[in-house]
């Protein structure tokens, strides 16, 4: 039997790795940017691993990976457990839905936190086939993780990077809201599909337009880049636009300063009939609470738009103004509307079941569609697709 320690060599995907009582634990934002920075809200997003994977190379054929998840549960609300992906030769291998683990339980009403510990538990991958293979482990894009132990019947090498590093800034959409397993948000549908390495910066509640976000994209490697905003703006109601467009070309200058030249994508908002002409703030429905099904709502006056109150739609009409106005100096920025991946045909094929975030299958679609359109032929990402196959 072997035990590999967790380094940063197997994750990929997260920034450090904390150590904790028990292990390592993945980070998505560096320490500077949790300590000075982070709010409560972005705390808990940043460190649910969305997107983070262990990558091995091995002819192991029995693999066993000791783990200690958190979970945050809402009081009157129902959320599904997180999983462990387990994807061999990319190929999808099996799902492992969490049972154990540590629970913080939050009261939507007076905002209080209830901790319920919990124990470890045992994420065991059998039977693989022998040979050589890569097997990629993917965290909860859900819950945090603490990685305790890697045991194995041969030893595990870090897996060789294949294709372009894609570097994703979004909001819960991106991160995965309400998918069932982690290859299943969209971000990871079309990663895999496209060939692609994500490290995702897609944070529920929390695509903000904050500049210390596009001064850690600015530092960050990436072959291809891609930032959706929107639809945190509004339902924060955090601005006007005013101040969302000089914003938006402050996040985009300062992720120019370190990556000059390389294809950059703004993303606006998927459609989501709520904020499609409604002001925020966003709110959860309280007659909803305590029920199977809990619903989002804009409570803001429907069309209202007067000093410059955002809704999705100025805010789609804002960015593409602003893709525009740089086109000539800067050829390889783009754009994307969002509805592009989910519009008014899907919303009424497949409705978003909270009002808000889209569902497994939704996310495949939208994963899909995102790669076909951006790492496919014709696409933006397609030529950084095709140089990192060429030095691979």
């Amino acid at each position: 039997m072997f035990t590999t320690q967790l380094t940063d060599e197997l994750i990929c995907g997260a920034v450090e790795l904390e150590s904790s009582e028990r292990g390592v634990r993945p980070h998505r934002l560096p320490r500077p940017i949790r300590e000075r920075f982070a709010d409560p809200q972005l705390t808990l997003m940043e460190a649910q691993p969305s997107g983070v994977r262990v990558a091995v190379r091995t002819t192991s054929v029995d693999i066993g990976m000791h783990v200690h998840a958190t979970r945050v549960s809402y009081r009157g609300a129902t959320r599904a457990r997180g999983a462990i992906d387990v994807v061999v030769d990319d190929v999808f291998h099996h799902s492992h839905v969490l049972t154990g683990g540590d629970t913080i339980e939050m009261d939507p009403h007076t905002g209080t936190r209830t901790f319920v510990p919990g124990a470890p538990e045992l994420v065991t991958i059998t039977a693989l086939a022998p040979g050589e293979k890569t097997v990629e482990i993917w965290l909860p894009h859900n819950e945090q993780i603490d990685l305790i132990a890697l045991r194995s019947d041969a030893s595990l090498q870090p897996a060789p990077p294949s294709g372009p590093l894609w570097l994703h800034h979004g909001s819960s959409i991106s991160q995965g809201s309400n998918a069932t397993s982690p290859t299943r948000i969209w971000p990871v549908v079309a990663a895999l599909r496209g060939g692609a390495q994500l490290r995702n910066l897609g944070f529920g509640g929390s695509a903000l337009v904050d500049p210390f976000m596009a001064r850690h994209m600015r530092d960050t490697p990436a072959d291809v880049i891609s930032v959706k905003l929107g639809i945190n703006v509004v339902n924060h109601d955090s601005m006007r636009l005013r101040s969302f467009v000089p914003a938006v070309h402050g996040f985009l200058d300062t992720i120019r300063d370190g990556h000059p030249v390389t294809p950059l994508l703004l993303i606006s908002p998927i459609r989501c009939p709520i904020h499609e002409d409604t002001p925020g703030p966003g709110a959860i429905d309280p007659t909803t609470l305590g029920t199977d099904s809990v619903q989002f709502i804009a409570t803001g006056k429907k069309g209202d738009t007067t000093l410059g109150r955002l809704t999705l739609g100025v805010i789609r009409d804002a960015l593409a103004e602003i893709i525009d106005s740089r086109s000539e100096e800067d050829p390889n920025l783009h754009y994307l509307d969002g509805r592009t991946l989910y519009g008014r045909r899907d919303a009424r094929r497949h409705p978003l079941p909270d009002g808000l975030h889209p569902d497994t299958d939704t996310d495949a679609l939208m994963g899909q569609r995102f790669a076909g359109n951006v790492f496919g032929p014709g696409g933006v990402f397609r030529k950084a697709r095709h140089s990192a196959a060429a030095t691979h």
